[in-house]
């Protein structure tokens, strides 16, 4: 992993770079691969939009993406501090499986049970399982997050921690825009680059998201159907076993693990199924 050099280090060899790139007839010298805080980070995007051109993205789709991307640091803040997932299953667990949470996913299983009929005959997946994700992830949509995509992706991948996977997130929501599925302003979410009620990362809207209702559209903010059914198509499409149990030890709980790796979210996926379900898988 690359790291910025302070400039008393560095100089003299950065001196002979641009030197022997000139001799040489060579491209100008990339910005820096990654930083530690916002210094360079402009330097950096104009970097990355020259590489998002070569790699035949259009200049509309780049310039109305990235024009007011700027560096985050209330997203590093969050980058830095997830303590909740080293609860113990118990304490993460009770702390959201609320009676109030459980009672409304209920309600909602109910009111969309035409639905979710259809999308497990397809995919396989019950709709208890796909409205524990739904109210774990975003409380059935009431919370979706207000950071800009653009500038919490572009953060992430100019950041040195994961600066290799959070590019290929960025460019991925370069591709959402190009294919017309979302708008630049449209797109806005949790701190790591997550859209809509259920969260997908835009490598995973791509992969896995469904036009379920056959408007047209891959609408995964706000068309329900949509939502769910990219859900369940997310889940199938890594591995999910029609008709099998998904607790920890069954053979689903490894698809709810690609869902979110940490253990303790994905006990509580499945808890909050148990829950929702009948009474004898869980009550």
């Amino acid at each position: 992993m690359f790291f910025i050099r302070k400039r008393s280090a560095g100089f003299k060899a950065t001196l002979w770079a641009l030197a022997a790139a000139a001799m040489l007839g060579a491209a100008p010298a990339r910005a820096a691969q990654c930083g530690n805080d916002g210094e360079g980070f402009q330097g950096w995007l104009a970097e990355f939009k020259r590489e998002a051109l070569s790699e035949g993205f259009s200049s509309a789709v780049i310039e109305t993406s990235l024009r007011d991307v700027s560096y985050d640091r209330s997203v590093i803040a969050h980058d830095r501090k997830q303590g909740i997932f080293h609860r113990s299953f118990e304490q993460f667990s009770s702390r959201l499986l609320t009676p109030g949470r459980i009672a409304r996913g209920r309600a909602l299983l109910a009111r969309h049970a035409a639905l979710f009929q259809v999308i497990e005959r397809q995919y396989g997946v019950p709709g208890a399982v796909l409205v524990a994700i739904w109210g774990l992830e975003t409380t059935y949509g009431d919370d979706s997050g207000n950071f800009r995509t653009f500038s919490a992706l572009a953060t992430l991948a100019y950041d040195c921690r994961r600066s290799d996977r959070f590019r290929a997130e960025l460019i991925d929501a370069l591709r959402i825009v190009q294919r017309g599925d979302m708008s630049p302003a449209q797109m806005r979410g949790a701190w790591a680059g997550e859209i809509g009620p259920a969260q997908f990362m835009p490598s995973s809207y791509l992969k896995y998201a469904v036009d379920f209702n056959g408007d047209g559209r891959r609408d995964l903010v706000h068309d329900t159907a949509d939502i769910l059914a990219s859900t369940a198509n997310f889940l199938y499409g890594n591995g999910w076993r029609r008709g099998a149990g998904w607790d920890e030890g069954e053979p689903n709980f490894s698809a709810l693990l690609e869902w979110n790796q940490a253990r303790v979210y994905a006990k509580t996926i499945a808890l909050f199924a148990d829950r929702l379900s009948a009474p004898s898988r869980g009550q």
